[in-house]
Parts: C-alpha cells; sequence; structure tokens
C-alpha cells in the first residue's frame, strides 16, 4: 500500500499552482444533494467538475487562504473515481449520493491510499484492510469519498483539558465564522469543512456531543443517530455503548437523505441486529411541514443555568416560532440525568476503551503501527509533538483497567443506561406526554485556548448520548456573529420524527449563514 499523498504534493501535481482566492467566489456554494445531482441529470456539468471544484475549493480554503485546516487528507484517487462515475449505466445514476462529494471523519476505515489516523501521529501510516460497514453502503449509494477531515485526537478521549478540534496530525481546525473561536469535538473538521462548503456531505461519530456540538457551532445540521442504527465496523472505537457514527450537512434534506443510505443490519455489529432500527431505508417522506403541528415539546427554562444569558434569551424566542407552528411547548423539571449518571458513563467508557482500542488496532493486521493501548501509550511518551498541549491520562487509565471484565462494568453500564433512559428521557416523555425533548445544542464558539484548553460551558447532549437515542441539532440562531443549534432529542429509532420536527423548523424559520472567515 502507497503511503497517503498529502494534500501540498497532490494539488501542486493535480491542480497546479496553489492560488489564493475570495474565500466564497465557488461555483457550488451552498448547493445541495438535489441541486448538484439536476446539473447530472440536465447534462450541464460532470461529476469529474464537480469533484474537481471541490478539491480545488479545499485547496484555496483549507490549505491556503484562511487555511481552516479542516482537512487532513483528500482521497488521490477522487478525480479517477468521479470520472469513473461520468461513463457509468444510466440505472446507477438514479443512485441517492449520485456524485455527491462526500467527506469522512478521519476515524472512519476506508480501503484505498488513504489512511485512518484518529488525528494520531501513531497512525499517520496506518492503512485499513477493508472499507468499513458505512463506507461500503455509501460507495454503492454512489457517493465519491473526496478526503478525511480533521478531529480532536482520538476523538477528544485521549486527555484532560484538551483543546477541541486539535491533533497532532492534523493540527488546529479554525471556526469559518470567527478563525480564533474553537469548532467543538470530536468531528470538529467535519463540521467546519461542511459549513465551509468544502464538501455536501461529512460523516461524523458521537459518543456524547461528537456530532452535535461541532454541528451547532459551525452552523449546520447534525443528526446523531440511536445506536446501532448505522453500524460502528470499522471506527476507531470509544464506547460500545454509546459510540455511533451520523450524518453532518448543511440542510435537514441531505442529512435525511444521507441517513438512510448507511442504515442497515451488518453482522459484525451486534448493535445493528434486529428488524425494528430498519423499518425507514428512506427518510425522505418524513420532509414535510407537519412537524411541529401538535407535537408535545419539553424544554427545562433556563437550561444553561446561567452559562450564558444570550443563549437563554435565543432560546426562548425560539419557542414562540416553535409555538407559532403548532407546537405545544411544555416546562419540565431541571436535570434529566443523576449525577450518578455521568460517573458511570465515564467509568464505562473507560473500560470499553481499553478493548475496543486494542481490537481495532489488532484489526490492522501484522502491519499495525502499533499493536496495542500500551505501545501506543508509548508511542505518545516519546513524541514531543503529541503531548505538547495536553496529556493522554485517559488512554492511561484505560491500560490500567481489566476492559470489560472489570469487577464494576456491568453495573455501571447498568446504571448509565437506566439512569438515562427508565429514570431519563423515557420517563419525562411519559410523565409530560412529549414529542420530543428540546434545548440549545451548546453555547456559541468560544476563543481556541492551546494552552488551558477547552472553555466549555454548557451542553445538552448528555442524556440522549448516555441512553444511545437520537438526537438533531441545526441553526436556532447567531450570538455576536456566531451560530447556536437547538436540539431535538427523542426516545430510540425515532430518526424520523426527529427529522420531521427539524425539518419544519428549519423551513418556517431558516437561519442558516455563510461564514465570512473573520479573523475577530
Amino acid at each position: 500500500m502507497k503511503k497517503s499523498i498529502v494534500l501540498a504534493a497532490f494539488f501542486t501535481a493535480v491542480l497546479g499552482k496553489a492560488q489564493n482566492t475570495t474565500h466564497n467566489e465557488f461555483k457550488y456554494l451552498e448547493y445541495d444533494i438535489q441541486k448538484i445531482q439536476s446539473l447530472y441529470k440536465g447534462q450541464k456539468t460532470t461529476v469529474k467538475e464537480v469533484v474537481e471544484a471541490y478539491l480545488k475549493r479545499i485547496n484555496d480554503v483549507d490549505k491556503n487562504g484562511v487555511k481552516l485546516n479542516s482537512i487532513i487528507t483528500v482521497n488521490p484517487d477522487a478525480v479517477r473515481i468521479a470520472d469513473s462515475l461520468d461513463h457509468i449505466g444510466s440505472k446507477f445514476k438514479d443512485k441517492p449520493l449520485f456524485g455527491i462529494p462526500v467527506l469522512l471523519k478521519d476515524n472512519i476505515d476506508t480501503r484505498d491510499k488513504m489512511p485512518n489516523t484518529a488525528g494520531s501521529l501513531a497512525l499517520k501510516n496506518s492503512f485499513p484492510l477493508q472499507d468499513s460497514y458505512l463506507v461500503k453502503k455509501l460507495r454503492e449509494a454512489g457517493a465519491v469519498i473526496i478526503g478525511k477531515t480533521n478531529l480532536s485526537e482520538w476523538a477528544n478521549f485521549r486527555g484532560m483539558k484538551s483543546t477541541s478540534g486539535w491533533s497532532g496530525l492534523g493540527g488546529l481546525t479554525k471556526n469559518p465564522y470567527i478563525l480564533d473561536r474553537n469548532t467543538c469535538g470530536s468531528s470538529a473538521g467535519s463540521g467546519a469543512a461542511i459549513s465551509a462548503n468544502l464538501g455536501i456531505v461529512a460523516i461524523g461519530t458521537e459518543t456524547n456531543g461528537s456530532i452535535v456540538c461541532p454541528s451547532s457551532i459551525n452552523g449546520i445540521v447534525g443528526l446523531k443517530p440511536t445506536v446501532g442504527l448505522i453500524s460502528r465496523q470499522g471506527i476507531i472505537p470509544i464506547s460500545s455503548t454509546q459510540d455511533t457514527p451520523g450524518p453532518m450537512a448543511r440542510t435537514v434534506k441531505d442529512v435525511a437523505i444521507s441517513l438512510g443510505t448507511m442504515v442497515g443490519e451488518d453482522k459484525n455489529d451486534v448493535k445493528t441486529f434486529g428488524n425494528t432500527p430498519f423499518l425507514h431505508k428512506d427518510y425522505t417522506p418524513f420532509l414535510n411541514l407537519k412537524g411541529l403541528k401538535g407535537k408535545r415539546l419539553g424544554y427545562v427554562k433556563g437550561i444553561t443555568n446561567g452559562a450564558s444569558k444570550k443563549v437563554d434569551e435565543l432560546f426562548l424566542q425560539t419557542l414562540k416560532v416553535l409555538e407559532s407552528q403548532g407546537a405545544v411547548m411544555v416546562e419540565i423539571e431541571k436535570d434529566l440525568l443523576s449525577g450518578e449518571v455521568y460517573e458511570k458513563s465515564l467509568e464505562l467508557m473507560i473500560d470499553e476503551y481499553k478493548d475496543g482500542i486494542n481490537d481495532y488496532l489488532a484489526s490492522l493486521g501484522k502491519n499495525a503501527p502499533v499493536k496495542n493501548i500500551d505501545e501506543l501509550i508509548a508511542f505518545n511518551k516519546n513524541n514531543k509533538e503529541e503531548l505538547k498541549y495536553f496529556g493522554q491520562e485517559y488512554l492511561e487509565m484505560a491500560a490500567k483497567s481489566k476492559g470489560t471484565k472489570e469487577e464494576g462494568y456491568a453495573k455501571a453500564v447498568k446504571t448509565a443506561q437506566e439512569g438515562s433512559r427508565e429514570k431519563g428521557i423515557d420517563l419525562a416523555m411519559k410523565k409530560y406526554n412529549l414529542d420530543a425533548v428540546i434545548s440549545p445544542t451548546t453555547t456559541e464558539a468560544w476563543k481556541t485556548d492551546l494552552k488551558n484548553g477547552d472553555h466549555y460551558t454548557f451542553g445538552s447532549a448528555d442524556a440522549a448520548a448516555i441512553a444511545g437515542y437520537p438526537s438533531i441539532t441545526l441553526t436556532m440562531g447567531y450570538i455576536d456573529g456566531l451560530p447556536v443549534g437547538i436540539l431535538f432529542s427523542a426516545e430510540k429509532w425515532s430518526e424520523g420524527k426527529l427529522i420531521n420536527m427539524a425539518y419544519t423548523f428549519e423551513q418556517v424559520s431558516p437561519q442558516r449563514k455563510v461564514p465570512q472567515f473573520l479573523k475577530e
């Protein structure tokens, strides 16, 4: 397997000398899946032309110009793949993602010339032996995977006081709205890249907030599915209990289209077994304007607990918009989760992390650059670049654990799941007869601080994340030029209902603004 071709070398060879251009002079600015595909059907462009345009934009905006730094690797075969799609049978051109430029978070396996790194220098030359399940599904749906996005290293579960959007291999991703602001993690590069129009769709991953937080802070739509709706096979793991991939895009419709292409039962992921999750393989029928009428939406007044008065005010204004569309607002008691649930969630994550990392590294075969979690820790200790900003406490805690054989593991899982499900979301939904729980997703982006780590003050992803239940975020407004999202969460397998509500809100109150890459 040849080494991945780095961006600079690739673009020098394929596109010639890099040129800085005005950041939003882009032919396909804010295009969505339908609009791109309509060009194909009308024979107004080719897949090759579209892919080349997005690769050039990555060069102009990400590696040069404002240097957003959201992409770790481009696919050196992207243009060749695009060209092959232009010469394929007409039947395949009806596929839902035909010719769509898709980006993957750099912890998702692809069997090609792109490594899968988790942002770690230890894995910079790590080439998986096969495509992950979801990548197979994306390719079958006609997608062109044009690159891998930067992330908070090891999905933001390497060490304490980390800075979201930074990895030893990829460096720091910038926020496309105001460049010195954070992108949140861990799917930071995915959020920033899609917001900056470097692709149409990105696939992120979440254990707790890692899809919805960067989606909110970067002004896009992000859906975290029920755990088990999409296979995790071939994804560098943290927690088998909480991990899930999910789509990130600029519109709810693109999220819905993308989601349907990836669902399915996979023999390599027990969480996907059974028929219930896959009653819907097409989520576009939920894209109608009846999603809010009569819906009972539970919320906690002043939910940020003083973390942001401006966010509270914006959220209360948003409640009026929801009411205008026929939704019924229901004020609920504070704290869906107890402190013990948070504690046990962290405990199970540590235990599952050890087994997950070791199993993943074993899947790389005899050429794996590091063979287990102990070798990874040793590598980091011997590499100044890796530990120059923060440590690897979570890796070290996991290494000392007995994994899922740890004495308290089963109890931790039981306590976390009961506390977030039967005593958390399910209880609130039943007690107040709710269709969904809503809240601000998080605050506006904070200034990036590599020395002291994230200045994260509030987020509402926890309940759905720990329960393994779905949630979707989209922009509800802006504070000081920075986007802030609203989060819809509900019971397991309720993706269709959440998409319906989010789509209605998006259509009656469109908030998406193209980022301007401001310096301050």
